[in-house]
């Protein structure tokens, strides 16, 4: 038996043999893809165990999450930190290995995948940041950033709107360093694929602009192998479409049975002994030493571009300078803007954003993005800097078209690929297409920076389906997501300063509108939530607001201070807020309060944490009409006069 045909066999064994041990996973498309995935990693994925950050190493996403398995079997043979017992514990508590791949879990994973389409989206971005890097900083005789960006789908994948968007745009932007293994098994969980999709991915893929390759033996190595390499060759992105057969060897093989099955001990057996293999996680020396000699081979190749990097230092001396500031964090001297925050005073929340966001940009090269077809719009766009395209690899701004959730997922690769600042714009009422890959960005940790703007039912005439009142609550729910709705420039600062020291995943909310006039607190704000005006002794009444509310809180106040103690707190960012300490938190909620007002044109019940249940809520429990925005904000409760009739009833009681 051929080496290749025999560690092959060992990879189909392992990845079974952790699947049954772990009475739980996918065996159908673990196998079905274990000749794809030994065919990159032996023969063209360039990776460097000893320095899994190598910055023009392969990058590889496994979108079909699911397929995990073989995944970590590979990762293991070849020299990553996975070791055969990390195998063995498969999906148990604390492991290395997961359910689905996880950032920073496993050794050599890229990207948390799992909802299907997501690593598509990531893949894209991925590629995207290495266009731009590689036209930035190659020269003549030093392609110093010249790597490949690989995937592998499934029917599911394609399946998935994210992923369709992605694929779109990517066929678009001529993303030729992009390489799509597509696991054709015409199988899905519930069926036959042909029982909910027959299309021609074929002709489908073409009309987008991508090269397309078929291997009809997705199961062999060899062919596999050839596969990979033509792709290599394309000046487009290419889907390579593997005829496979899911859970191959088994007695289900090519049938949705095998989807999520599990072989029983007797069934591993069987399939075992069709393997050759006989010992449990055990992997030959020939075996391994196959597999390691291409992790040497990628060693090597780290070491060579070393050397070649300090040829292109000395060669390219300024060229250099400005490679080696890229990846340098930049300390940005945000106090210095807050002083100069009076000239901002009265813009809409995006107008803000925009003179801050192209402040920064000026300093901070790694900021690149762009918006849904709306930057026009949200302000959201880097005035100094050209259009992304692909004959503008240098440009920062991306259209990313009418493709909300594919915008959100590419972002997030362009985050993970290697210490870019990357932004993407739209529509408060349109941030529900983005949830999935927002919550990906906030699980992973990464610094995907969101605008959203039009942040209330103050935009009036576009009527219901624009005005936003569920979307801050969706995203507040989201855990490790930051979201910042400001009242003014020194709060929006403050939220800019939090999210370039600390990075993580973060949403600015923004008004359309212009911002009434208030004395947003820089430092207090960078707590996330402050007292703005305080009592002259114990408040009677504290009203908590943010954004645009945050100025009718203090007219509301400002009247009813002529009979009542009363404060106001704002709330820009209740995330950072619920991290300080309990002192500090105690200060700014005023327990003693003996009426507590919520005011926030949305209908988030996370407010009653802070007023109770005995609190007011001054929030939006219907869809509003389409009409004058100050009349629709007044109409649903926001009018000055309306709340302190409320408030002074409660007081009455």
């Amino acid at each position: 038996m051929k080496i290749a045909e025999k560690t092959l066999n060992y990879i189909k064994s392992l990845t079974a043999q952790s699947i049954t041990s772990a009475k739980s996973g996918h065996t159908g498309a673990s196998l079905g893809i274990s000749a794809i995935m030994l065919a990159l990693f032996k023969d063209h994925y360039t990776f460097d165990v000893s320095d899994t950050d190598f910055l023009n190493r392969d990058r590889f996403v496994l979108s079909a999450g699911h397929a995990c398995p073989v995944y970590y079997t590979l990762l293991s043979l070849f020299g990553f930190d996975v070791s055969l017992q990390d195998l063995k514990d498969l999906r148990k508590l604390g492991s290395k290995t997961p359910g689905h791949p996880e950032y920073k879990t496993t050794d050599g994973v890229e990207v948390s995948t799992g909802p299907l389409g997501q690593g598509v989206a990531n893949a894209v971005g991925m590629a995207i940041a290495q266009s731009v890097l590689a036209e930035r900083f190659n020269s003549v005789g030093f392609p110093i950033i010249n790597h490949y960006t690989y995937c592998l789908a499934g029917d599911g994948c394609l399946m998935e709107g994210v992923a369709q968007e992605a694929c779109s745009l990517a066929g678009q932007l001529n993303l030729n360093k992009l390489i799509l293994l597509y696991d054709s098994n015409d199988v899905t969980m519930d069926g036959s694929l042909n029982i909910s999709n027959r299309e021609n991915v074929t002709k489908k893929f073409k009309a987008m602009g991508w090269n397309v390759i078929k291997c009809v033996k997705g199961n062999d190595y060899y062919a596999c192998s050839r596969a990979i390499a033509r792709a290599k060759k394309s000046t487009k992105p290419t889907i390579i479409i593997f005829k496979t057969t899911i859970g191959i060897g088994t007695n289900k093989e090519g049938t949705s049975a095998v989807h999520g099955a599990v072989l029983t001990e007797e069934e591993l057996k069987d399939f075992n002994k069709k393997m050759g293999v006989h010992e449990k996680f055990y992997v030959s020396n020939d075996v391994r030493d196959w597999c390691m000699a291409t992790t040497r081979a990628g060693k090597l190749a780290h070491e060579q571009w070393n050397q070649c990097l300090a040829v292109y230092a000395t060669s390219n001396p300024e060229l250099y300078r400005q490679f080696i500031s890229f990846f340098d964090k930049k300390k940005i001297d945000i106090e210095k803007l807050v002083r100069n925050a009076y000239k901002w005073e009265g813009l809409s929340g995006r107008e803000l954003n925009k003179q801050i966001l192209n402040e920064i940009a000026e300093k901070l090269p790694q900021i690149i993005g762009g918006n849904a077809d709306v930057s026009h719009t949200t302000g959201a766009s880097i005035e100094s800097a050209s259009n992304y395209h692909s004959f503008n690899r240098r440009g920062k701004n991306i259209h990313f078209g009418v493709r909300e959730h594919a915008m959100a997922g590419i972002c997030n690769g362009i985050a993970l690929y290697e210490d870019f600042i990357p932004f993407c714009a739209t529509f408060l009422g349109f941030s529900n297409y983005m949830l999935p890959a927002i919550r990906m960005s906030a699980m992973m940790d990464i610094n995907t920076l969101y605008f959203f703007t039009h942040d209330s039912i103050a935009i009036g005439q576009d009527g219901a389906s624009h005005q936003p009142i569920e979307q801050i609550a969706n995203l507040r729910s989201i855990i490790g997501l930051n979201v910042y709705r400001p009242c003014d420039a020194n709060e929006l600062l403050a939220g800019y300063d939090n999210y370039l020291t600390n990075g993580g995943a973060t949403a600015m909310v923004l008004s359309r509108g212009d911002m009434p006039i208030v004395e947003g607190k820089f430092k207090e704000a960078k707590q996330g939530g402050y007292i703005i005006k305080e009592a002259e002794k114990d408040a009677d009444v504290v009203i908590f607001a943010s954004g645009s509310e945050v100025a009718l809180a203090l007219n509301v106040a400002n009247e009813l201070s002529k009979k009542h103690t009363v404060s106001v707190v704002s709330m820009p960012c209740i995330e950072v807020f619920e991290k300080q300490s309990y002192a500090y938190k105690n200060k700014v909620l005023q327990p003693n309060a003996k009426i507590r007002v919520a005011i926030e044109a949305s209908n988030d019940a996370i407010w009653y944490k802070y007023i109770g249940t005995e609190g007011i809520f001054v929030g939006v429990n219907e869809y509003q009409g389409s009409g004058d925005g100050k009349e629709i904000y007044e109409k649903a409760g926001f009018a000055e006069k309306e709340i302190i009739k409320k408030i002074t009833k409660k007081i009455g009681k």
